[in-house]
C-alpha cells in the first residue's frame, strides 16, 4: 500500500506545472522606468520567468500543497513514479531561464548563477613570469 498522495498523479502534476507556466507567462512583472527628458514614469511589463519556488507557491495558492520537496526528492522511494515527471519540468524551468536570459529577457548574471553557469576562469599569477622579446630583422638583400 502506497502513502496517500496529495498530487495523485504525475499526470496532475504536469496539469499543474502547465497551469502555472501560463498563469506566470499570462502575469507580466510591471516595472517602474523614467524615460525621456523629463524623466517621465512609465510601467513596463517584463515577462516573468518560470521558477520552482513560483510553481511552489502557485501549487500552495490553488490550495494543493505547500511543499514539493518529497516529490522532487522522491522521499524514501516513495515518489519514484513521479520521477520523470519532476525532471521533465525542472528542465522546462530551467530552459525557460536560459532561453531567457540569453535573449535579454531576464538578467542574464542571475539566469547564469541560478543554472550555474558561470564561466570561472584563474586570473591568479604566482611569483615573477620572465618574457623574453626576440628582435628579428628584416632582410632587405632579396
Amino acid at each position: 500500500m502506497g502513502r496517500y498522495k496529495l498530487i495523485e498523479s504525475p499526470e496532475k502534476m504536469w496539469q499543474l506545472f502547465v497551469a502555472y507556466k501560463e498563469s506566470a507567462k499570462n502575469k507580466p512583472i510591471l516595472v517602474q522606468d523614467f524615460v525621456g527628458k523629463d524623466g517621465m514614469e512609465v510601467r513596463r511589463e517584463r515577462e516573468r520567468p518560470l521558477t520552482m519556488e513560483g510553481f511552489e507557491n502557485y501549487c500552495f495558492d490553488q490550495d494543493i500543497i505547500n511543499d514539493l520537496g518529497d516529490y522532487f526528492s522522491n522521499k524514501d522511494g516513495g515518489y519514484s513514479d513521479f520521477s520523470t515527471i519532476c525532471r521533465a519540468i525542472r528542465r522546462a524551468i530551467r530552459e525557460d531561464q536560459i532561453s531567457g536570459g540569453m535573449a535579454g529577457i531576464y538578467n542574464p548574471s542571475i539566469t547564469q548563477r541560478l543554472n550555474g553557469l558561470v564561466e570561472k576562469t584563474d586570473a591568479k599569477t604566482e611569483g615573477i613570469q620572465k618574457i623574453t622579446i626576440e628582435r628579428v630583422t628584416k632582410n632587405t638583400d632579396q
